[in-house]
């Protein structure tokens, strides 16, 4: 009997994340089909039913993370694309510049854990990875001020650039009390610019800012 449609979605999706969890913790040079298709408990011939090399897997792994909400994987972070742009913009920087994305290796942004990766791949790689970040632009740009002038745009590019960069060091790091006072500093000032203010302002807990 063949499988249905929704069984072939829901044995690529498996693939995908695998494959996703496994290019973070390793690399995508360092994987290979065979581990990825044991991950998934499936057999290495059934990869070619879903994609044609590995690397059209390692664009779909990158591209996939535009669909995911950290707060389905972390039970102690809130993103609620419900709220008003500017509340979704800091529920975003509290997410991502925290010590729980910090810590799971598997669960990183591709921004965060693959930059390496991605610069020695080609052209449609890159261009994922790039889709990612402007993706990411886009809706810091939504939370800030005005946010339909050139200004709105460097401050969300720059948002953006200190998020990424700021866990990309903090993963390097062997202090781990260092990496997380990295991340509170980058937090902070990130925070500074969707809220506007130039002159520095009070630490926001993640609670304070998804309550506001």
């Amino acid at each position: 009997m063949p499988y249905t449609s929704e069984h072939k979605q829901a044995t690529r999706q498996r693939i995908i994340e695998c494959a996703r969890e496994l290019f973070n913790r390793k690399g995508f040079a360092e994987v290979s089909i065979d581990e990825i298709m044991a991950r998934a408990e499936l057999t290495r011939g059934g990869f070619y039913n879903h994609f044609k090399t590995k690397e059209d897997l390692f664009v779909e792994a990158i591209q996939a993370y535009a669909h995911n909400n950290p707060a389905d994987r972390w039970e102690d972070v809130e993103l609620d694309f419900s709220q008003p742009a500017e509340v979704i913009a800091r529920q975003l920087i509290n997410a991502y510049l925290s010590r729980t994305h910090l810590a799971d290796v598997d669960g990183h942004c591709p921004m965060v854990a693959l930059p390496s990766d991605v610069a020695r791949a080609s052209g449609k790689v890159r261009l994922a990875y790039q889709d990612l970040v402007e993706r990411m632009v886009r809706m810091f740009a939504m939370g800030l001020h005005d946010n339909h002038n050139q200004t709105a745009q460097d401050q969300a590019m720059a948002i953006t650039a200190m998020c990424v960069g700021g866990m990309v060091l903090a993963r390097t790091f062997e202090d781990a009390e260092f990496g997380d006072l990295l991340i509170k500093a980058t937090r902070e000032m990130a925070l500074q610019l969707v809220s506007g203010e130039q002159d520095g302002m009070p630490e926001a807990s993640f609670e304070t800012v998804v309550n506001a």
